[in-house]
Order: structure tokens, then C-alpha cells, then sequence
């Protein structure tokens, strides 16, 4: 057998385990059609909010609601209190004002 032969039959079970990950996919998605419309559902009537991430501190809990200056509200320079606050990325916003200056 040649290398040429090993590399079309690895490309093609790398092809054929794709279509199967895909067909895959659109039957879940169809079985959980009913359950995910009645999240939907539940979401809509309770009328709820995001997610909370972390249950630490607010700016963690909320980063779509939580306001720039809240994890500096001891100094600027202030330590992180939370180990959640060190896993969450700064704001786009303040990204941007960081690289004007």
C-alpha cells in the first residue's frame, strides 16, 4: 500500500466522522426542539434574566449589567477580592480605552 492510499483512507474517515458528527447534530437538535421551547417558554413568563456566572461579587454575578467602575469601588488599584473576578474579561469598552492611550 502506498502513503498516498494511508492518506486518502484517513481523509476520508475524517470526512465520513464529520458528516456523522453533523447528522448527529441536526437529530438532537430536532429531539430537543419540544424541551428547549419550553425553556423558552418558562424564561418568558418568569420574565428572567441572565445567568449569573458567579455568586460572589456583583460585577461577577452580571458583566452584560455591571458597571465599569464597580470592581474598583475600594481604589483603583485595589486588589481582586474574588478569584472570580480574575477569570472574567475586562468589558470591550474598557479594552478599547486601553489601547488609545
Amino acid at each position: 500500500m502506498r502513503r498516498s492510499d494511508i492518506y486518502i483512507a484517513v481523509m476520508l474517515m475524517g470526512i465520513a466522522s464529520i458528516a456523522v458528527l453533523f447528522m448527529h447534530a441536526a437529530y438532537a437538535e430536532k429531539a430537543s426542539s419540544a424541551h428547549i421551547a419550553l425553556e423558552r417558554g418558562i424564561v418568558r413568563n418568569y420574565m428572567l434574566t441572565d445567568i449569573a456566572l458567579f455568586t460572589e461579587a456583583r460585577y461577577t454575578r452580571h458583566p452584560s449589567m455591571a458597571d465599569l467602575n464597580t470592581p474598583f469601588q475600594d481604589y483603583p488599584f485595589s486588589f481582586e477580592h474574588f478569584p472570580s473576578g480574575s477569570l472574567m474579561p475586562l468589558p470591550p469598552g474598557m479594552r478599547a480605552a486601553g489601547r488609545q492611550r
